[in-house]
């Protein structure tokens, strides 16, 4: 069995697929508790553990 997320898979109450990136939602931020520091699309932490304050942005 593979660890990687099947892109065919639906969208969950956690996350869901955008231009082929895989996005948690708020209510999965909220269930976890606390700011990872990646910019994420719906941090309800309003970003506090990001060392730098730019927006989301797209990785290569």
């Amino acid at each position: 069995m593979s660890d990687s997320i099947d892109k065919n898979q639906k969208q969950t109450d956690d996350f869901y697929f955008e231009d082929g990136l895989l996005v948690m939602t708020e209510q999965f931020h909220l269930k976890r508790g606390y700011c990872c520091g990646n910019t994420c699309k719906h941090c309800p932490f309003d970003h506090e553990n990001v060392l730098t304050k730019q927006p989301f942005q797209k990785v290569r």
